[in-house]
């Protein structure tokens, strides 16, 4: 299986301004710094639960339709496409009436209405594409900004710090992400 993000979200989930609060930096001097910060816990924390924090466009391809059943990186909002190489080798769309999409599992999932239609014997025969994430900054789960500005604060306070020393002790910042994870 392969995925890549292939759309970027808009924002991320703490603001400029609510970091530099949290910081207690009252001048612009770092704001690029400090956005670069932001990116990275929020990547970090993406990457840690399994979750999209906001919308973004994904592309996940399977070497069959066999193994396709759950889409990665909660939640998901909407499968625009599902494409396939068939036995033939003719690349071809599967209509949306064909399967169904539960967008309330996490992750979301796609199933089958009847059965899944033979595909060639290659490489990433099946392309599904669709969107994840929550719709607003103010959606995701306020534990997981509270733990995004922890690790900001880490991050600016110890530019240069060992990852084995960390200022804020990592069990109790990764507590709050725990309820958030997709476990799996």
């Amino acid at each position: 299986m392969g995925l890549r993000r292939t759309t970027q979200p808009v924002g991320e989930p703490v603001s400029l301004e609510e970091a530099k609060l949290h910081l207690r930096v009252d001048h612009d001097d770092e704001d690029a710094r400090i956005k670069s910060l932001i990116l990275t816990a929020r990547m970090t924390a993406e990457r840690r639960l399994q979750r999209t924090l906001l919308l973004s466009g994904w592309t996940l391809t399977c070497d069959d339709f066999g193994t396709l059943y759950e889409l990665p990186m909660a939640p998901l909002v909407a499968v625009t496409s599902i494409g396939y190489v068939d036995a033939d080798g003719t690349a071809q769309v599967l209509a949306p009436t064909a399967y169904r999409v539960d967008l309330t599992s996490e992750p979301g999932r796609v199933v089958c209405v009847g059965q899944w239609p033979f595909t060639a014997r290659q490489p990433a025969a099946v392309t599904v594409i669709y969107t994840a994430g929550y719709a607003l900054a103010a959606d995701v789960p306020e534990p997981i900004r509270q733990w995004i500005l922890l690790a900001v604060g880490d991050l600016y306070a110890n530019r240069e710090a060992s990852a084995e020393r960390p200022q804020v002790p990592q069990n109790f910042a990764d507590c709050l992400l725990y309820p958030h994870k997709i476990w799996g």
